[in-house]
């Protein structure tokens, strides 16, 4: 055997892993690749549920805003689904005496599923009764 052969067979026997580095390397992945995945799911769930409750903010005031303006909101309770696309949001207002001057306290609340679960976004504001 030449030097060259001797230096490359010594080298060959260094090179790659042995069964218990790729083992230990099997197992952290088992451990590192399910904590990664629920990490991501989290973030999945919290993106959607935030966009979501933007969506239900903004139907919200919308939809106060048109109750006032028509003058619907003098009804004790009113309720009712958005039409589309935002037929999974529904809402609810809610006419509450307040304690100073003739005021009103209206609460809309809008519902919606997200992931399986009910969220709500509640709206409120003071309306003048004297008219």
């Amino acid at each position: 055997m030449s030097w060259t052969t001797k230096s490359y067979a010594r080298r060959a026997n260094r090179a790659g892993f042995t069964l218990a580095e790729a083992l230990a390397a099997l197992m952290f992945m088992s451990v590192v690749i399910p904590v990664t995945m629920q990490g991501l799911r989290v973030a999945n769930r919290a993106s959607v549920v935030s966009q979501r409750k933007l969506t239900a903010m903004q139907l919200a005031e919308n939809q106060l805003n048109q109750l006032i303006a028509m003058d619907e909101w003098r009804n004790s309770t009113a309720f009712g689904n958005f039409e589309e696309p935002y037929r999974q949001y529904s809402w609810r207002l809610e006419n509450q005496a307040w304690d100073q001057d003739a005021m009103r306290l209206l609460l809309l609340t809008v519902t919606f599923v997200a992931q399986g679960e009910t969220y709500e976004v509640h709206l409120s504001t003071l309306v003048d009764d004297s008219q």
